[in-house]
């Protein structure tokens, strides 16, 4: 699963500068980042209604499909301020000794 991430943060940095006529990607860096946000934001709201969808009908495709557009422009922002993907699974893999009560509880201490 990394290697596919490795290589999507690839290609986000490769487009980051490429022609925003030509590249999705491009238009969204050229456009900053609120709009980058916005597209999070968007997205975010796509998975809740998919996730509600799919607990009613039991297909569970379409919140797959939002959720992929959710990790996607959320990599987008990453890569906007200058963070890969490889990161957020550092981050991942940091907590796995951590109980989820335990990560919560250092985050108020803060």
């Amino acid at each position: 699963m990394s290697d596919v991430l490795t290589q999507l943060g690839n290609i986000l940095e490769e487009r980051k500068h490429a022609d925003s006529e030509t590249s999705y990607v491009a238009s969204l860096h050229e456009k900053g980042l609120n709009k980058i946000l916005e597209k999070v934001g968007e997205e975010g709201v796509e998975v809740i209604i998919a996730a509600k969808d799919a607990q009613v009908s039991g297909n569970n495709k379409d919140l797959i499909y939002e959720t992929a557009d959710l990790w996607f422009h959320s990599l987008v922002m990453l890569s906007h301020l200058g963070e890969r993907p490889e990161s957020v699974i550092e981050e991942l893999a940091r907590r796995f000794d951590l109980s989820g009560l335990a990560e919560k509880a250092s985050r108020t201490e803060k």
